[in-house]
């Protein structure tokens, strides 16, 4: 049974990934598709980063939760801001939450 489910979600892939290649050129020249699938990608990413950030397991199941991750997404967002080279924003994001959960 899980082979039948590996084997179906990669015949999905395969044909959602078809497509988006077989959409005709003319709709991809449209100014509004064209920004919706710039934006489309940060908007989902933003949507992962959030739940993670503030979504903690509890015994009565998911609950709101705030820890060291929101503090390392603040030092994240002011590198940011500052401009700091990507590789510095996510040693800086890391450091921060690991030093938070080290105390």
């Amino acid at each position: 049974m899980i082979w039948f489910a590996v084997l179906a979600c990669g015949v999905g892939c395969y044909l959602l990934k078809l497509a988006g290649l077989s959409v005709p050129s003319r709709v991809l020249d449209n100014p509004v598709v064209s920004r919706v699938a710039d934006l489309l990608p940060v908007a989902l990413l933003s949507g992962l980063i959030a739940v993670q950030v503030f979504s903690t397991n509890g015994t009565d199941g998911p609950q709101l939760g705030v820890d060291a991750r929101l503090a390392g997404l603040a030092v994240a967002f002011v590198a940011l801001l500052l401009r700091a080279p990507f590789l510095l924003v996510v040693i800086a994001a890391a450091s921060t939450a690991a030093l938070i959960r080290l105390g």
